[in-house]
């Protein structure tokens, strides 16, 4: 930040600027901005089905229930028990928390098939718009595509916007995982990208993480997820200004991290809102998760590191040339997400974030934004590259928790 920057009369204006838009937004849409997604009927049906359902003479577990309850109940199973539930009931297998991930991914598949089918016959469906037609051909379309043969799809839920989990490398036998959290306009469609944009979406992302962090670290059992698994804000209107949907994302996020298989170190790279999620998630973090890295931060719901209150190591990077530099970092009356993360009063250790190009290109190849993540993701702090702001990033960092 320059001084111009940080003056208290240009801060007093940016505030009363956001206010003033804030509340414009509040006119145009109403205070009750944040839609609910129902599901879709075949979610419906299928939860329901499960819940009146009996396997071996047993009645089957509350889908709800803690995940160390429904790993204990699919180890009572066999084999065939197991594989008989997951086909039997796609939706509600492929996203529980606590299932074999193996399940999950054979679950998801099946899912996937049945929602192809239906997404191929509303495509032809004369009582459909043109665009209500054209929105189908591009839900096939995406759905053809997370059905090929060595994708590893952790959760998937079509209703709504839709939601999915990919997982990059072996989730069972990884020695360290990292979670990629994106944020506004995260959903189904926007879940991948081609050409020059494929890594600024989730499954770019994630899969450009991976691939760094074996070049940092060769031979290392990593595995990394691409977490598109909550709603997310729909454009930068009022629900981007507002913590609702980290809330609940936070929530899910927290549970999938629970259900985590293995005793791997967990980290978290959270870009943009998805960083308020994971500020709102900081506090309920299972121990395992070592370190929480946000980049193009617009705040995480906290005055301070410290205030998370979390035994993760925090980082933060932001490129010069993010537009979210512009975005007052403040909090009235829940609207906004607090103070700036690279701020060296917040107490993140800050990094470089040389080569990233704006505010989706944190994960672009070449970049020190993306080396940096990878080291971090691997434990290899020593290699981090630190911010100008803050020359010793990787400070007291014991060497038990390192690579």
């Amino acid at each position: 930040m320059t001084s111009f920057d940080s003056s208290p009369t240009l801060s007093a204006w940016r505030a009363v600027l956001a206010l003033a838009v804030v509340f414009v937004m509040l006119a145009t849409t109403g205070w009750t901005a944040v839609r609910r997604q129902h599901a879709d009927a075949p979610r419906e049906i299928a939860f329901a089905a499960w819940a009146r359902d009996r396997i071996a003479g047993h009645a089957l577990p509350a889908t709800d229930a803690p995940a160390y309850r429904l790993a204990r109940f699919f180890a009572t199973l066999t084999a065939r028990q197991q594989v008989a539930l997951a086909d039997k009931y796609p939706l509600v297998v492929g996203n529980m928390n606590g299932a074999p991930v193996m399940l999950r991914y054979r679950a998801n598949r099946h899912a996937l098939s049945r929602a192809e089918r239906e997404e191929r016959r509303r495509t032809t469906d004369g009582r459909l718009s043109p665009d209500g037609r054209h929105q189908a051909l591009l839900r096939l379309e995406r759905f053809r595509s997370l059905l090929a043969k060595d994708r590893q799809i952790l959760a998937f839920d079509p209703s709504g916007r839709g939601r999915v989990a990919e997982v990059f490398g072996d989730l069972d036998r990884a020695e360290r995982v990292s979670v990629v959290v994106p944020g506004v306009d995260t959903n189904l469609l926007t879940l991948e990208r081609t050409g020059h944009k494929r890594n600024a979406a989730p499954v770019g992302m994630a899969r450009s993480l991976y691939g760094a962090e074996r070049e940092a670290l060769p031979g290392a059992r990593t595995a990394v997820i691409a977490w598109a698994d909550y709603t997310a804000p729909a454009g930068l209107g009022v629900d981007a200004a507002l913590g609702g949907l980290a809330a609940n994302g936070a929530v899910r996020l927290n549970a999938l991290l629970g259900a985590l298989p293995g005793a791997s170190a967990v980290s978290l790279f959270c870009h943009s809102y998805g960083s308020v999620l994971c500020g709102l998630a900081a506090r309920g973090l299972p121990d395992r998760v070592s370190d929480i890295a946000v980049a193009g931060s617009p705040g995480m719901r906290a005055d301070s590191a410290a205030g998370l209150d979390t035994r993760a190591r925090v980082w933060a990077m932001r490129d010069s040339g993010d537009w979210i530099e512009d975005v007052p970092n403040m909090e009235v009356g829940g609207l906004g997400h607090g103070a700036d993360p690279v701020d060296p009063e917040f107490g993140a250790r800050i990094v470089s974030a040389d080569g990233a190009i704006g505010h989706s290109g944190y994960f672009e190849p070449g970049t020190e934004s993306l080396s940096n993540f990878a080291a971090i993701g691997v434990g290899a702090y020593d290699t981090v590259s630190c911010a100008s702001t803050d020359r010793a990033c990787h400070r007291e960092i014991p060497e038990d928790a390192r690579a």
